[in-house]
């Protein structure tokens, strides 16, 4: 018997769980539930205990698009709603790039594979140039430079468009994050990113806190539903942070960014 099959469906922008009032949403989750034999719901537009149950059960059938497990949360995202509806319901339209990120994203490419020299040193010709864009002289100790490698990659796409860097100039994280919050730069908090996946664009900076006082940070480069393709420095290749060179990154998702993002587009 085949499974029948759903109308693609474009993703609703935010979240439907338990509390959420979009009915029809709500009544097309409910249906294609009944479809695939996790009811039965009755298609009422509720949200109700029921629906959760089997929302549960689909979810543990079932893998994202990259063949991972679904979380059992029984909260409809982009991947829960992909795998329900198919494919193109998942990735929300792009924004278009402003200028200044267009030519970003393209600088912090050219950098992909930089390492340091020597290995774990904080230190190297391409390196040094990071850390002195934000007045650091390399030479005086070892740096974190994650931070100083967006600052840089900004500031070089700003002298090619002869404009302004808008970027806060510093090397630390938290730093970046708390004084964007200061000067009324826009940020978009871990809970508001996580329920409303859509918001996440290329180009907006991503924030980690790592713990004591320490974090780390990149760029996004592409958003595929809550995968994150992403260029950061002073990373490994299995994305931690103090690591030896710049690397993309495809393993992130959106709820992992425990801090947020910080969001220069209209700078």
């Amino acid at each position: 018997m085949s499974t029948p099959t759903a109308l693609s469906m474009p993703f609703p922008g935010s979240v439907i769980s338990t509390g959420s009032t979009d009915k029809v949403s709500i009544l097309a989750i409910q249906r294609r539930l009944n479809q695939l034999g996790c009811g039965p719901v009755a298609e009422d537009g509720v949200f109700n205990i029921a629906t959760f149950d089997a929302v549960e059960l689909f979810q543990a059938r079932s893998v994202d698009k990259f063949g991972v497990p679904l979380k059992v949360d029984a909260q409809v995202g982009p991947m829960t709603w992909g795998a329900l509806f198919g494919e193109p319901a998942v990735a929300p339209p792009p924004a278009a790039a402003s200028p200044l990120i267009a030519q970003t994203l393209a600088d912090a490419v050219k950098e992909i594979g930089t390492l340091e020299s020597p290995l774990g040193s904080n230190r190297g010709p391409r390196v040094d140039r990071y850390l002195r864009s934000v007045g650091i002289d390399p030479t005086q100790g070892s740096f974190p430079w994650c931070a100083s490698f967006l600052y840089f990659c900004f500031q070089s796409a700003a002298d090619s468009l002869k404009v302004a860097n808008p970027v806060i100039k510093t090397a630390g994280v938290l730093d970046h994050w708390n004084r964007a919050g200061r000067e009324g730069i826009p940020r978009l908090s871990n809970i508001d990113a996580t329920a409303t996946p859509s918001l996440v664009q290329p180009g907006l900076i991503f924030v980690i806190t790592t713990g004591n006082g320490n974090g780390h940070t990149g760029i996004v480069e592409k958003v595929d539903g809550v995968q994150l393709t992403t260029i950061e420095g002073n990373t490994n290749l299995d994305g931690s942070r103090e690591g030896i060179g710049v690397f993309r990154h495809t393993m992130r998702r959106i709820s992992q960014i425990n801090k947020g993002f910080i969001d220069y587009r209209k700078s």
